[in-house]
Formats: C-alpha cells, structure tokens, sequence
C-alpha cells in the first residue's frame, strides 16, 4: 500500500493531474464517468459513478442499498491542491549571459526557502485550439526531468542568510528555465518545451495553467523506512487514502461519497472547491433519481455523517514550546481529530465521538489536535462545506511535520491506520 502511494505522490504533481490518476482508477474499479451537462438517467443499488469539474475536482458516488432519504450517506473529503508557485503569462526574463528565468507568483502558502536549491520541474495543464472558441481541447503535461531551480544567493553576498531573511515573492523565488543558445530562443524556451512535451504546434496552444513542482520522487526513510517523505502529502495522503478505502470496502446499505476538492489552499471559494454548490447540486440530482423529490436530499443530509481528511500538525522533537501542552500528535500515533474554538475545523463533541468510535472499531489509535492558545492555525474545507451543506462532520487527518514544506514528513504506519478508519467508515 505504501508502494502505490509514492507512486501517487509522484504521478500527481499538481491538481489537474492528481485528478486524472483519481479517475483512472475509479475507472478501472468499475466506476461510470457522467457528464454534469447529460441528464444523470436512473441510479440503482451498487451503481457506481464519479464526476469531474474544472478537470481539477472528482466526486465519486457508490449508490447504497437503501435509498438516501432512509439513510443518508457516508462522505469523505479531502483536497488535491498544495502550496507552489504558478507561471505568469509572458513568463520568460532573459537576462544577462542569456540566462532565463520564469517569473511566477505564489498559489497558496508555502514555505518558500524551502523550494531553493532542489531540482524542479513544470506540471499543469495546456489548452490548445479546439473545434470552436467555447470548446477548446485540455491536454495534461508533467515535464519528467529536472528543469529548473531557484538558487539561493551566496552567503558570502548575504552574511545574515542564517539569522532569518525576509524573501521577496517576486523577486527572489524565480526559478533558473536556462541559457538561450540562438537569437531565435528569445522568449521561446517554454513555448519550445511545451510544444515538445505535448507534440503540439505553437500557433495551437491558446494559454495554460503551469505550476512547479519538485522533481525528486517520495521516499520512505528512518532507521525502520517509518517515515514518509515527499511533497503534497497535504493533502494528496488523505485523496489516496480515501480513496483506497471507497475501492476495497464492501457494498453498504448507505451511499458511499468521496469528494476531492480543489483551491483549498485559497480558501475553497471556486467552482470546484468547498464553497461550491456543485457537489450538494450532484447529491440533488441522486436523490431525485432514486425517488422523483427533491425532499429526499434534505433527508439525506440530515442522516449523513462527513469526514473531512486534511493533514494535521504532528509534534517538532525542536520546538516543543509551539503545541498545546496536553494535545499534540505524534508521528505514527494514528489518526488526529482537529478542534477550534472558533470553529475553523468541524468537529464537535458528537462528530469527534463519532470518528474516535469508527477507530475503536477498525483497531487503531486515535489523536486529538488542539493549537496552542497563543499560535494561530489553519482552516480547512469541513466547516466551508458545512456551511452551505449542513452535514454532521468531523475535521481529521494524519499528523506531518514541516506543512507546506516543499518536502513534508509523515508516517508509515499513519498512513496504514488511515485507511483501515476510513474503510470502517464506508461499511
């Protein structure tokens, strides 16, 4: 199992193409792509279908034995976007000795030092010419080399590197593309790439949607391979996790629901994210395919029970005095449970029941996260999908150390526990 997460993490380096891998094998599970713009048709126990939006978001339904006005659903959700940098338009700056660099801007908020000096590489999305102007053609693109790097400033220019420096996001985070060797390469290093990569001719490709992303693959280490390392384990764990439980749990009574969102790293509010009516607009149309009333969706919800699987803060052995004294979760500890007073996360003291129930049950441990009351935390998208969707939900994920990092660690046996919780959950 952990084989086939690294092998995630590394075909997945940015949401478009963690999507397509998500889709690919819900398809080879059976699954029914449906196309939101064709009628839905009719749904019967054990149909099995999913859905895409944006090219960057996958909702998967397996439709239960009972109808969901009887007995609700059971629903993950996590996020397939992580902290990068995105490549303007008109991005290339050459400068002197023909060297170019790609001018970019930051997505969400990473730990930018620590992108610096490691190989790094272009993923995203292309769009070309199509059959009219409403109706032009993706084409998914991962550049599998080395390409780029971002280079620190020497420290003899900078004696102070290691007292703290603050980083200018368009001036020192631009990324090193190469050396123009001709005239005729002026302003054309991507575009040459691109065209490359993807077989397609300059005059074809309209814009895109470009992003770095780190080159060198995931990798377990520790004295006993007990740690995880790779880029996007926030929150690309929690997608896998998900969905290695949907594909291997039996058929239930109740509607199994995985929910792959994307932009929550800039706050869920698009089309494809969170904050988007799609997903409830989808659930809509299944109850109404089951019983003909809208009245069943209501039902359902009120019967339903969400986990919301974002990546938690694991304890720092260096910086101790940064958690709360009496709750900070420790690698391999299990599954942890996030509380906010001022409800930035979902739980409750039912949902954490709940949750910690579900773990009781598959035989694992279970954390609880709360910040330290002086250290201000994050937000995820449980309570931004309760708000619209008023679902019964819990905030969880497994603990990982250096969030946003370019690299992060988690654990082995974390990721373990995960799944059997999460396949608990859909029986």
């Amino acid at each position: 199992m952990i084989k086939r997460l690294l092998n995630f993490l590394n075909a997945s380096p940015v949401n478009f193409l963690a999507a397509k891998n998500i889709s690919d094998e819900l398809e080879k599970a059976g699954f029914r792509r449906v196309d939101p713009q064709e009628p839905l048709g009719q749904v019967s126990a054990g149909d099995k279908l999913f859905v895409t939006k944006n090219d960057s978001s996958v909702y998967a339904f397996q439709i239960g034995r009972k109808p969901l006005a009887d007995v609700g659903f059971h629903m993950i959700c996590a996020h397939c976007d992580s902290p990068t940098f995105r490549i303007k338009p008109n991005a290339e700056m050459t400068c002197e000795g023909g060297i170019v660099k790609l001018n970019t801007e930051v997505y969400g908020g990473p730990i930018m030092s620590t992108w610096f000096d490691r190989p790094l590489t272009l993923a995203g999305r292309v769009i070309v010419r199509g059959a009219d102007a409403l109706h032009p053609r993706t084409l998914l693109m991962h550049v599998r080399r080395p390409l780029l790097q971002i280079s620190n400033l020497a420290i003899h220019f900078n004696r102070q590197v290691n007292d703290g420096v603050k980083l200018s996001k368009q001036k020192d985070v631009l990324p090193i593309l190469g050396i123009i060797s001709n005239e005729l390469e002026r302003g054309q290093l991507l575009m040459n790439i691109i065209c490359e990569e993807l077989s397609v001719e300059r005059e074809d490709i309209l814009d895109f949607d470009l992003y770095l992303a780190d080159a060198s693959p995931a990798c377990t280490f520790g004295v006993h391979d007990e740690f995880i390392s790779s880029g996007r384990l926030d929150d690309l764990s929690m997608c896998f996790a998900g969905l290695e439980a949907l594909l291997s749990s039996p058929e239930a009574d109740t509607t199994k629901v995985l929910a792959i969102f994307d932009n929550e790293e800039t706050g869920s509010q698009t089309k494809q994210g969170a904050g988007s009516p799609f997903l409830a607009s989808m659930l809509k149309r299944i109850a109404w395919a089951q019983t003909g009333s809208e009245e069943a969706y209501w039902q359902a919800v009120e019967r339903a029970f969400m986990i919301s699987a974002d990546n938690a803060h694991a304890w720092h052995p260096n910086y101790s005095e940064k958690f709360d004294p009496t709750n900070h979760p420790v690698l391999g500890g299990g599954p942890v449970i996030k509380f906010n007073a001022a409800q930035k996360y979902a739980s409750d003291a039912v949902s954490a029941a709940v949750f910690s129930e579900i773990c009781r049950q598959a035989g694992v441990p279970c954390q609880r996260f709360v910040n330290h009351s002086d250290v201000a935390g994050g937000s995820t998208l449980g309570n931004i999908l309760a708000s619209s969707v008023p679902l019964r939900g819990v905030d969880m994920g497994n603990a990982i150390l250096a969030m946003h990092s370019c690299r992060e660690t988690g654990s082995v046996d974390d990721h373990l526990y995960c799944v059997k919780a999460f396949t608990e959950f859909y029986k």
